[in-house]
């Protein structure tokens, strides 16, 4: 595991090219370009807030409802998004992987760090929408605020890892993937509040590591205060979740060239 890491340390350079050709192609041909990054979150978000407003209440005390669900839908939409590419990275690029010999790892990883940029873009219009409702500035928060996206960035790449290993040797992952991406948002605070989940499930619910990253960005950007013992369970969860995932991916990898 130590020298496989040294190894994509190396090789940093190809990550981050891999990383610019990836957002190349899929903004060169599109007329809006990277105004995509935040209209799936802020769409989504929108309609978070006008069911959950108008028609079907839901309490976030004094957080504006707009600004609660916009936090969580673009921290998701990294998620899935991420996992989606990462998924389909090394079947999508099959030449390279039977021809060329580099560390595999750095295509998935290369997906996510493309999706990251979306992130990035998609968190200035959570200025915008912060400015509207007037959120307090807490300037704690943005210290912390790199803390809760590296947990978050660590556990979508152990998923991301282990996803595109198994989706070389059956092609079901990404649909399954896909599927199990939507129930697992119903699953996590994404448009309800951990105060709606009652007392007696949330021991377990809290084991869910998006539950405590959601709560993480929530805390920071909306609540002036700091992450707490939610963020530490998933903080340990998802380095767990990396630790598995990388060790799978490197424990297949002789045979992918085989096998894609």
């Amino acid at each position: 595991m130590i020298s496989a890491a040294a190894e994509l340390v190396n090789a940093r350079d190809l990550l981050f090219e891999w990383t610019r050709r990836i957002l190349q192609a899929r903004y060169q041909q599109s007329l809006l370009g990277w105004f995509w990054a935040f209209v799936q979150p802020a769409a989504q978000a929108a309609i978070f807030t006008i069911i959950f407003t108008r028609l079907v209440p839901i309490d976030t005390g004094a957080t504006p409802y707009a600004a609660f669900a916009y936090v969580a839908t673009a921290s998701w939409a990294f998620l899935v998004s991420s996992l989606t590419d990462m998924t389909t990275s090394l079947v999508d690029n099959m030449s390279l992987v039977n021809k060329v010999y580099f560390p595999r790892e750095t295509l998935p990883l290369a997906c996510m760090l493309a999706r990251l940029v979306d992130l990035a873009i998609a968190a200035l219009l959570f200025v915008g929408i912060a400015v509207y409702f007037k959120v307090p500035f807490f300037p704690a928060g943005l210290l912390m605020l790199p803390v809760v996206l590296l947990v978050q960035v660590t556990l979508v790449a152990g998923l991301g890892l282990a996803s595109a290993a198994l989706n070389v040797f059956a092609r079901d992952v990404r649909p399954l993937v896909v599927l199990v991406t939507q129930i697992w948002m119903y699953a996590s605070p994404v448009f309800y509040p951990v105060e709606a989940v009652p007392p007696a499930y949330r021991g377990f619910y809290r084991l869910n590591p998006m539950v405590g990253i959601l709560e993480g960005y929530r805390d920071l950007l909306l609540r002036e205060r700091l992450p707490g013992y939610d963020f530490l369970v998933s903080a340990i969860v998802a380095v767990g979740v990396f630790g598995f995932g990388y060790w799978f991916f490197k424990r297949v990898e002789f045979k992918f060239a085989d096998i894609v």
